[in-house]
């Protein structure tokens, strides 16, 4: 029996993978700190909250990279660094989705439906909650209540599952059990 009224689980760094190698291949091969600017809060944050799109937010990257033609490429490729499902999480939460509502919680840009349906994902959860889409993200507490909400479970019956520490901490504060992911270990520990 699943311990959970609900399962509340990030997408990128638990169910969805990036080829962080092709990452430092290219910031290797243009030198440019594409991974640190890309992230960097002041650029990211428009995006995932719905305010600018993906492409402005490449944009903004090649800006803050210098604008010449070498920034335009290592952006350019950046943006099509493959990724894909990790088979093992995806199984035990389909295995889970049998018992209890397992909605993704994620920090993601306008094009979310586009990448959930090239990685076979659109219909697999019961609900997407994307900060894009509800204008706030992790750590803030409100994306954690919709999510909650829209599983139709109460936060304290909720399992949160994130790569991103913080992001774990903020669910336990409103009473969700917390899972700080690293391997599949760390959630089959918990779940049957």
């Amino acid at each position: 029996m699943i311990p959970f009224a609900a399962v509340l689980t990030d997408l990128d760094g638990v169910l969805r993978h990036f080829d962080h190698a092709a990452q430092a291949d290219i910031e290797a091969r243009y030198g440019l700190p594409l991974m640190k600017t890309a992230l960097d809060p002041e650029l990211i944050m428009p995006p995932t909250l719905g305010q600018v799109t993906e492409e402005q937010w490449f944009e903004s990257i090649v800006v803050a990279l210098g604008g010449d033609d070498r920034a335009r490429r290592a952006v350019a490729e950046f943006a099509q660094i493959r990724y894909w499902v990790d088979e093992e999480v995806r199984a035990l939460l389909a295995r889970v989705q049998q018992y209890v509502p397992v909605v993704i919680v994620t920090n993601a840009m306008d094009k979310i439906e586009e990448q959930l349906d090239r990685l076979g994902l659109t219909y697999f959860a019961d609900d997407v909650v994307s900060s894009a889409r509800v204008g706030v993200a992790k750590p803030d507490r409100r994306i954690y209540e919709i999510a909650a909400e829209r599983a139709g479970a109460p936060p304290e019956r909720c399992l949160f599952v994130d790569d991103r520490l913080p992001n774990v901490e903020a669910a336990r504060a409103l009473g969700m059990t917390g899972v700080h992911y690293r391997t599949i270990a760390d959630l089959a520990a918990v779940l049957p």
